[in-house]
C-alpha cells in the first residue's frame, strides 16, 4: 500500500493550463532522519535532572525495599495479592485500581490545561529513558558535531569500538530495566539468583527479554518516533488546549525579523529583531522541530530551546525569554487567565476520586464475613427435635496474617452451631465454611426470623466479623 496520496491544487485565478500540471505528492510517513541533540545546561536541564534522579531512583530502588518481609511493591499474580506500601489488595479491590487510573487520567487533563505538556518534557518514562541514552551517546562517542562526523566517516576501529560500547551500554542499562520492572512480579532476589543459575521458569526469562528489547529499541533507536507516532496522547492534546494554557513559546514580536549580527550592535538599527537565527533551539529539540514556526503536536514542552535561547540572549546581552513559557494571550498583549472552568471542572473532579478513594482506603475493612443460607431446603428436624438451617459462611482475611476465627450466632433463644466453631483462614484467602445450625421449635415464633453470625479473631482481638440472615422455620 503506498504512503503518498497525489495533490493537485486548483486554483480558480489561474488559467487552465497551469491546472492540467502533474500533481504533487505528499508523504502520508516521512523516513525518519536521525536528529543529533545537542547538549545544553540551564535551569529547566537541571529541573529535568532532578526529576529524572528521583524517578529513576524510586524505579531502581523502590522493588528491593521490604516492611516486615513483605516487598514495598509486589504484585503476585500467582497468588492473586497485590502489596504496595505496606498494605494488601486483592481482585476484589479492583474498584481501587479503576479509581487511581481515572485520578492519573483527570491529573493529566488538569496539568495539561494549565502547562501543555510538561508531563512528555519531565516525567514520561519515554523521556527519561530517552535522556539516560543520549547522555551514554553523548560521553562515548562525542558532542553533536563530533557524532555527525563519526557516522558519516567510513568504518575503523575507533568508530566500530565506540558504536559497540554504546550499544553495550545500552544493552546494559536496558536489561536493568527489563529485569527491575520482572522483581516487581518475581521478588527481585530470587529473580536474580534464578535467572543467573538457570532455574527461573520460561516466562521470566521471556518478559526480561521483552522488555529489555523494548527499551533498548524505543529509547535508542524510536526515541522521537514514539512520541510523534505511538503515543495517542500527541495527538489529542490540542482538544485540552486553550488561549490561556501556558506553554513553550516563541516570541515573534520581539523576535522578528530575524538574522545574524555582531554582539553589540541594537538590533533595531538593522531593523531586525532579537532572534540572531543561530538555530540553537533547533538543534536541541529531541523531536527535531524549530519553535518559532509557533506550537507544533510534536513538541514535548521539555524546554531545552528554553535554556539554550536564555544562553544565547546572555551572550549577546539581550533580555532573556525570547523563548519561554507562556500563553497565546500573552504573546498577543492580553491577560492570561490560570484559573477558568475547564479548569475547574478537572480539579473538582480530580479532588472529588482522591477524596473518594482516600475513604475508600481508610475505611478498608481488613476482613470480611457473609452468610449465605442454604436455598435447597427451607428447614428440617433432627434427631433431638430441633429445627436445622443450613449455611455457607464466606470469611475472606485480607490482613497479612493467618487469622483464627471463633463463630457463634445469635437473634433466637437456644440457638446453636453444630459444625465447627473454630475456622483458619490463611492470608489472602476467602475461606467458605458449611455451617449448620439447630433452634428449638418452641423458640421459633414466625416463619422468617432474623440471626446474626459473629466471627472474633483470636489472633487479633480487635478483628470483630458479623453479618445478619435469616432463620426458616414453622410457624406455631
Amino acid at each position: 500500500m503506498s504512503s503518498e496520496i497525489p495533490v493537485k491544487q486548483v486554483d480558480p485565478s489561474s488559467d487552465s493550463s497551469n491546472n492540467n500540471k502533474k500533481p504533487e505528492t505528499v508523504e502520508l510517513y516521512a523516513s525518519r532522519k536521525k536528529i543529533y541533540v545537542k547538549e545544553v545546561k540551564g535551569f529547566f536541564q537541571r529541573i529535568r535532572n532532578v526529576s529524572l534522579t528521583l524517578l529513576m531512583g524510586m524505579y531502581f530502588l523502590f522493588v528491593w525495599i521490604t516492611i516486615d518481609g513483605q516487598p514495598l511493591i509486589h504484585f503476585d499474580l500467582p497468588a492473586r495479592e497485590f502489596h504496595l506500601y505496606g498494605m494488601t489488595f486483592y481482585p476484589k479491590d479492583f474498584i481501587l485500581l479503576s479509581g487511581m487510573l481515572i485520578i492519573c487520567a483527570y491529573g493529566l487533563f488538569f496539568i495539561t490545561t494549565l502547562f501543555g505538556r510538561v508531563w512528555c518534557g519531565y516525567t514520561c518514562p519515554q523521556t527519561v529513558w530517552t535522556f539516560i541514552f543520549m547522555w551514554v551517546e553523548e560521553r562515548i562517542e562525542g558532542s553533536r558535531n563530533k557524532r555527525m562526523k563519526l557516522d558519516k566517516a567510513p568504518n575503523s576501529g575507533v568508530k566500530i569500538a565506540k558504536k559497540s560500547a554504546k550499544h553495550a551500554v545500552w544493552l546494559l542499562i536496558a536489561f536493568a530495566t527489563g529485569l527491575t520492572f520482572v522483581g516487581y512480579f518475581y521478588p527481585i532476589r530470587e529473580l536474580i539468583a534464578d535467572i543467573f543459575t538457570l532455574h527461573a521458569n520460561g516466562w521470566a526469562y521471556f518478559w526480561v527479554a521483552f522488555f529489555t528489547v523494548a527499551t533498548y529499541l524505543n529509547a535508542g533507536w524510536l526515541r522521537e518516533q514514539v512520541c510523534l507516532y505511538m503515543c495517542p496522547y500527541a495527538r489529542f492534546q490540542s482538544v485540552m488546549f486553550d488561549p490561556n494554557t501556558r506553554v513553550v513559546s516563541y516570541d515573534p514580536n520581539r523576535g522578528e525579523p530575524r538574522g545574524s549580527r555582531k554582539k553589540g550592535v541594537d538590533p533595531s538599527e538593522l531593523g531586525l529583531g532579537d532572534c540572531i537565527d543561530c538555530g540553537q533551539c533547533v538543534q536541541v529539540c529531541p523531536t527535531g522541530i524549530d519553535i518559532r514556526d509557533g506550537l507544533q503536536y510534536e513538541c514535548i514542552g521539555c524546554a531545552l530551546c528554553i535554556d539554550a535561547c536564555d544562553e544565547v540572549m546572555e551572550k549577546m546581552n539581550y533580555p532573556k525569554g525570547l523563548i519561554r513559557y507562556t500563553t497565546e494571550n500573552e504573546l498577543e498583549g492580553k491577560t492570561s487567565k490560570l484559573l477558568r472552568p475547564r479548569t475547574f471542572g478537572y480539579g473538582i473532579m480530580l479532588a472529588l476520586m482522591i477524596s473518594a478513594i482516600i475513604f475508600t482506603i481508610a475505611t478498608r475493612v481488613p476482613a470480611q464475613m457473609d452468610a449465605l443460607r442454604d436455598r435447597g431446603a427451607l428447614y428440617s428436624f433432627n434427631g433431638q427435635g430441633r429445627i436445622e438451617n443450613s449455611y455457607t459462611l464466606k470469611i475472606a482475611n485480607m490482613t497479612e496474617v493467618p487469622q483464627v476465627f471463633s463463630i457463634s450466632v445469635s437473634g433466637l433463644e437456644g440457638i446453636q452451631i453444630l459444625t465447627d466453631t473454630r475456622v483458619t483462614v490463611e492470608s489472602g484467602e476467602n475461606r467458605s465454611v458449611p455451617t449448620v445450625v439447630d433452634v428449638p421449635p418452641e423458640s421459633i415464633s414466625e416463619s422468617n426470623n432474623e440471626i446474626r453470625f459473629q466471627a472474633v479473631s483470636e489472633t487479633d482481638s480487635s478483628l470483630k466479623l458479623e453479618t445478619e440472615s435469616r432463620f426458616v422455620g414453622p410457624t406455631r
